[in-house]
């Protein structure tokens, strides 16, 4: 099993970046997929987060309005926009799969670093 993150970066503030997470090992159409962040000496929090086939999401009141979570399941890969990004937005970003119900399963990407200068 596999998650690589990419598209992290050094960006200012009110810039965009886009990060992908490829997923391989496993079906990927049967996971929830969500994003997470975790800035230093700060607990990781969740982001947003992607139905399996892409009918729901959910975000964090911190990134309404600014961020898009996405999937493509033909590609095992899930997305997030980020727009009107803030200094505050910085951290490592970690993308997740998981799988509820009977034989629960929960996989964690190595993480991509997001820095948003002032």
């Amino acid at each position: 099993v596999q998650l690589v993150e990419s598209g992290g970066g050094l960006v200012q503030s009110g810039g965009s970046l886009r990060l992908s997470c490829a997923a391989s090992g496993f079906t990927f159409s049967s996971y929830v997929m969500s994003w997470y962040r975790q800035a230093p000496g700060e607990e990781r929090e969740l982001v947003a987060t992607i139905s399996n086939v892409g009918r729901n999401t959910n975000y964090a009141d911190s990134v309404k309005g600014r961020f898009t979570i996405s999937r493509d399941n033909a590609k095992n890969t899930v997305y997030l926009q980020m727009n009107s990004l803030k200094p505050e937005d910085t951290a490592v970003y970690y993308c997740n799969a998981r799988r509820y119900g009977l034989g629960y399963k929960d996989y964690w990407g190595q993480g991509t670093q997001v820095t948003v200068s002032s």
